[in-house]
């Protein structure tokens, strides 16, 4: 952009100064958090951090119930 200060700038150079930030933060961030894992690491993960329920806790269902009941 040829001006330097921002108050020799037209609205649209700003418009256009505004954009091109924009535009780069958003690229610099869709690289730096895109998942470079396969699929086969992802669902590793998930079965990994997925938490089961002791056997005798009550359902969902149950649960819903109680609440309705109280």
């Amino acid at each position: 952009m040829a001006s330097a200060k921002i108050v020799d700038m037209t609205i649209d150079d700003i418009k256009a100064l505004i954009t091109e930030v924009v535009d780069e933060r958003l690229h610099n961030w869709w690289q730096q958090s895109r998942d470079t894992r396969s699929i086969e690491e992802v669902l590793a993960a998930m079965d990994r951090l997925r938490w089961t329920p002791p056997q005798r806790s009550p359902s969902t269902t149950e649960l819903l119930h109680e609440d309705r009941v109280r």
